[in-house]
Parts: structure tokens; C-alpha cells; sequence
């Protein structure tokens, strides 16, 4: 089930604005911030790599925690990611 998309997820996903260009074929370190006080799961994808490669699962990232991942470049040595994220109250789910 998939609900709708909140402020939850911003804290993935302005982190990976700035994330930089791979060089010499090196992956791409991307840092998942939870920049908010209330605990979430996050599971995050590879999507460079065929199959899809599950490269943090279901991980629980406490309010104001970083966890950096590394992830495949493509050729252009971007990264390509999808990611999940819920919060951790029964109460308001949010992803």
C-alpha cells in the first residue's frame, strides 16, 4: 500500500540534489538526512544495477541522523536511486 507523498520525503530527497558527479568509474556516496524530529524506515534502491540492488533496507534513521549509502554510477556517473520511507508512528503514517 502506498500512501501519499509527504514532508517525510524531503529529507531524502534534497540530499540527493547535490550529490556529486562519480569519477574514474567510482560509485556515487549519496547521504540519506532525516532533517526532521520523528523516526522513519527507509528502504533505498540501486536502480543503475539490473536487477535493482537494495542498498539500505529497511533502515531506521532517528530524527536529525545521517546514513550515507554508495551506490553505481551510471555512465555519466550519476546515481539513480528510488527509496521508501515511512514513519515510524502507527498513528500518521507518512511516506
Amino acid at each position: 500500500m502506498r500512501a501519499r507523498i509527504g514532508t517525510a520525503l524531503l529529507f531524502v530527497g534534497i540530499p540527493l540534489l547535490f550529490a556529486g558527479v562519480a569519477l574514474g568509474g567510482e560509485g556515487v556516496q549519496v547521504k540519506i538526512t532525516n532533517d526532521g524530529t520523528q523516526d522513519v524506515v527507509v528502504t533505498v534502491y540501486d536502480l543503475n544495477t539490473r536487477p535493482r540492488h537494495v542498498v539500505l533496507e529497511n533502515a531506521h534513521i532517528n530524527g536529525f541522523t545521517s546514513v550515507p549509502v554508495n551506490v553505481i554510477a551510471d555512465a555519466a556517473g550519476h546515481a539513480n536511486i528510488a527509496w521508501i520511507a515511512t514513519s515510524t508512528d502507527g498513528v500518521t503514517v507518512k511516506c
